[in-house]
């Protein structure tokens, strides 16, 4: 048998496991998708976000793409999001990174790729403001996981400063945007406090979130 087929196995077994345990599962996502979260992540496999947070398909709407970018080019970012604050109507908008992210250690380090090397030029971009703090960091692996953090932390500036959360607060709808790591070591999610539910609050909360460090470098 070929590798891939035992994924049509896994499948079936999958869902005669949840007809099993829940009759009406299937119908309920059929007729109804309503997540109140847009989560916004890396595309490394060991990050899926509804295990994560323990929720069921259907309560989390997800955008994954290498390093967890939200650059103001990438249409296919932006329709996620606004997809999600004006269709869904979500009240949280989650940036997920992730410490030890691969391709945040090819921007820290100047590794060649290939292709991916021009979308990484953001995260280097981000590098290169933050160098003197970085550079100040002697282990290479707490560098890493500060430029992880310090990627996450724009990310979520990125997102605020989108038009679609622009207009979205200018009309006075209720959605934050948050900032995340998460711990592949120990499976937890450390929040870096840079969260924002208006234009106002985004720079006050990231200079804020400057200071700190959840690896506590």
């Amino acid at each position: 048998m070929q590798d891939y087929y035992q994924l049509f196995e896994n499948n079936r077994n999958w869902s005669a496991r949840k007809h099993e345990e829940d009759p009406e599962f299937f119908s309920r996502l059929l007729n109804q998708q309503s997540p109140k979260y847009l989560w916004i992540g890396c595309s490394d496999s060991r990050v899926p976000a509804n295990q994560i947070v323990s929720l069921a398909p259907g309560e989390i709407f997800v955008h994954r793409n290498v390093a967890n970018q939200v650059v103001h080019t990438d249409l296919n970012a932006l329709s996620v999001i606004q997809y999600a604050v004006d269709a869904l109507r979500v009240k949280h908008i989650l940036v997920v990174g992730h410490y030890g992210c691969g391709g945040v250690k090819a921007a820290l380090n100047n590794n060649r790729i290939g292709l991916i090397d021009n979308w990484l030029r953001h995260v280097q971009d981000i590098r290169d403001r933050h160098e003197a703090a970085l550079d100040a960091i002697e282990d290479p692996g707490l560098r890493l996981d500060r430029l992880c953090e310090l990627n996450v932390m724009q990310q979520v500036v990125n997102v605020c400063q989108s038009s679609v959360l622009q207009e979205a607060w200018l009309r006075g709808q209720q959605v934050r945007v948050h900032g995340w790591v998460y711990d592949l070591a120990d499976g937890l999610i450390r929040d870096l406090e840079v969260s924002a539910g208006c234009k106002e609050e985004v720079m006050e909360r990231f200079q804020g979130a400057l200071a700190r460090s959840h690896r506590g470098l």
